[in-house]
């Protein structure tokens, strides 16, 4: 069996403006941000998300798919449903938790195909991550193939860089070490549970790059296959390595330079990342990454190149939506990819 995992985050994937299942200080807080996100505007936006993810792996679609910045299971709900009819092999569920921790109310989660993946719910875990304010937890589940070989999956979306006090990134690093931290303990805890040879998956958006200490060091995520299948102790190999720099077809076929997977501050940034434990490189796990698939998921429809070869978000209304709104966005950063194998 192979499998395509993917990872997306959905810029700000919430239900319409007034839905009733939204929590009361949800709509407080984002009173004026959500403000004319009418149904109409949620269903394109989800119309446009599955339009993307309907093409990974040749059109069929992931197997597994892990999200952040999603309200509520409603709202990935409302994207499992679009993806079902435009791909009827397909039979997306949802692994969802919802947090409630962090500030703006958005999650991590997974889409997976029922037809090919049984998920524990047993071993379903909302791990969270300490610090001064609310942030989102890690979502770890364990799925199962037909075969009977398990893969365990950490979804993560680490702090933000941006912060209303001190120097944004430099302030907020902390927050993130302490994400890494976090998400280290974990993926010891899983080995010490499952044996050193186990496969763990942890994708997300980290918000700092691969070489960044919260990753490299805190979530011991290294460059180098070697040191990782050597290393006795917890590490994970971080396949964005391998597309640092990847290239993407034009809306007229010519070959572009892609130097990240959104724009941050001006420039380019490699937040989305995925790691992987030394089971998965070894395949003595009962799995094994593909080499060389590893990739950024940026297709020419989603890509400007009025600042470089960014993504084209979506946006929300903030009181305007015919100004703060792009109807042909899908959001303000590219998934990303790896493509793994039953040995």
């Amino acid at each position: 069996m192979s499998a395509l995992v993917a990872f997306w985050n959905l810029e700000n994937l919430f239900a319409p403006e007034g839905h009733p299942g939204r929590e009361a200080w949800l709509a407080k807080a984002l009173q004026k941000e959500l403000k004319g996100w009418s149904e109409a505007l949620f269903r394109r936006k989800i119309a446009q998300l599955a339009s993307i993810i309907g093409r990974m792996k040749d059109g069929a679609g992931p197997e597994i798919l892990g999200v952040c910045e999603v309200e509520n299971r409603y709202a990935l709900q409302a994207l499992a449903d679009q993806l079902n009819a435009a791909l009827p092999a397909r039979n997306y569920q949802l692994v969802h938790v919802d947090s409630g921790r962090d500030q703006r109310g958005i999650d991590t989660a997974f889409l997976f195909d029922a037809k090919q993946f049984t998920a524990k719910m047993d071993e379903l875990f909302s791990h969270w991550v300490m610090r001064q304010t609310g942030t989102r937890d890690i979502t770890q589940i364990t799925f199962v193939a037909p075969s009977g070989k398990a893969l365990v999956m950490l979804a993560n979306h680490w702090p933000s860089r941006s912060s209303a006090v001190g120097n944004g990134p430099e302030y907020s690093s902390g927050f993130r070490a302490t994400a890494g931290e976090t998400l280290a303990y974990w993926h010891d805890r899983i080995r010490q549970e499952k044996g050193d040879k186990v496969a763990v998956i942890a994708l997300g958006d980290f918000n700092d790059e691969p070489f960044d200490k919260s990753v490299a060091l805190h979530a011991q995520a290294l460059r180098d296959k070697g040191d990782v299948t050597r290393a006795r102790s917890a590490k994970f190999y971080n396949l964005s390595w391998e597309y640092l720099t990847a290239m993407v077809a034009d809306h007229k076929g010519n070959a572009r330079l892609l130097n990240g997977t959104l724009y941050f501050a001006g420039d380019a940034a490699l937040f989305d990342q995925i790691l992987v434990s030394p089971g998965l490189l070894t395949g003595k796990s009962g799995w094994r990454t593909v080499d060389g698939s590893a990739r950024i998921e940026a297709y020419p429809p989603m890509v400007s190149h009025r600042v470089g070869e960014g993504p084209i978000r979506f946006g929300l209304p903030d009181g305007d939506a015919a100004a703060n709104v792009n109807v042909d966005g899908y959001s303000d950063h590219f998934p990303v990819s790896v493509r793994i194998e039953e040995v």
